[in-house]
């Protein structure tokens, strides 16, 4: 991510050099001073939104993924319209020179009142996401780690009867309820102890004991589902 950080900051500082040319190369209206307080106004509400806009650029891109930089996204949308904005805005004030001080002074306080807004309601809902986001991961732990591992058993499996009740097991242990809670710690602490045994019994070859177990794990597979679906 801070790669491409990189290559927007160059584009970046492009645009601003090329601000700056047009604002001081360019003449103002025929007979009227151009360097007022309403041109010094605009221009400094257009240079604060330029390094606003890279100050959100660089919070996004600074994620260490795409899920995060994709929360993140409307800090860029936003901090990018209301640049465009203020650009919009602020080139009035340069440009109309004689205009009273206090009306820039109004329009330009508005309108970054109106995006600080929205930038600080995007990075509110960025961080709420995230932090469901992450207790997902955490309430799904159980079930997908034990599902990898019963994948893998079906890779041990030294016989077609073996390999038969290492996929039925897989399969329930699959299609389950993914989300756990702690109501739900007394049954998974037993699918738990008889996984554990079921794969020493896989890696033994032992076959009696491959079908005991297998038979246990379904069956507490299942009044896991059902409570899950009470606890909702």
């Amino acid at each position: 991510m801070k790669n491409n950080f990189k290559f927007y900051i160059t584009i970046w500082a492009i645009f601003l050099v090329l601000f700056n040319i047009i604002a001081f190369v360019s003449v103002g209206w025929s007979g009227v001073e151009k360097y007022t307080a309403s041109f010094w106004i605009g221009y400094v509400f257009i240079t604060l939104a330029f390094f606003g806009q890279l100050i959100c650029s660089y919070l996004a891109f600074k994620e260490d993924n795409l899920k995060k930089l994709f929360y993140n996204l409307p800090l860029i949308t936003i901090s990018y319209s209301g640049l465009i904005m203020s650009f919009v805005f602020g080139a009035l004030c340069m440009i109309i020179s004689p205009l009273p001080y206090w009306v820039g002074i109004l329009l330009c306080a508005i309108l970054l009142a109106i995006y600080a807004i929205d930038l600080v309601k995007a990075r509110a809902a960025a961080a709420i996401v995230e932090d469901v986001d992450q207790k997902i991961k955490v309430q799904t732990f159980f079930i997908k780690s034990l599902t990898a591992d019963a994948e893998s058993l079906i890779a041990h499996s030294k016989t077609d009867e073996i390999k038969t009740e290492t996929k039925k097991v897989y399969e329930a242990i699959r299609y389950s309820d993914p989300m756990s809670n702690d109501a739900l710690s007394g049954i998974e602490s037993q699918i738990s102890i008889r996984f554990s045994a079921f794969s020493e019994a896989v890696e033994a070859n032992d076959i009696d004991k491959v079908k005991s177990l297998s038979s246990e794990i379904l069956i507490l597979a299942n009044d896991r589902n059902k409570k899950c679906k009470m606890l909702k």
